[in-house]
């Protein structure tokens, strides 16, 4: 189990850093929570996202719920968080049943982005 969890994370952070990443026209700076239920869990989903959100310098977390969902606080430009999520619904391991986005206040000082255990 623990070299297929490594074996699987490797293909992940292999994965997330082969997505193109568009240029983007700036735009507000927004902090959204978004809830993805489905089967998003056990498929490296939360690493994913991790390692999208960093490479756009987005901030905030990710963490497991234990409804079997995933949720994700994510700050930066809206364009930015509008492409992570879209991103996250179109994986092929994983099925994006059913997505919550709900607008939050920005974050004053927030400089990094963590996956929440």
């Amino acid at each position: 189990m623990i070299v297929f969890k490594k074996l699987r994370n490797k293909y992940v952070i292999w994965h997330a850093n082969r997505v193109k990443i568009p240029k983007f026209t700036p735009s507000i700076i927004v902090r959204k929570k978004a809830i993805f239920s489905g089967r998003v869990q056990k498929v490296g989903f939360r690493l994913e996202i991790y390692c999208i959100a960093r490479r756009m310098k987005l901030t905030g977390w990710v963490r497991n719920l234990n409804n079997g969902s995933v949720e994700a606080e994510l700050q930066g430009e809206e364009s930015q968080i509008n492409f992570l999520v879209n991103c996250m619904r179109s994986l092929k391991r994983a099925s994006v049943k059913k997505l919550t986005i709900i607008d939050l206040p920005i974050r004053e000082g927030e400089e990094s982005f963590t996956i929440v255990e």
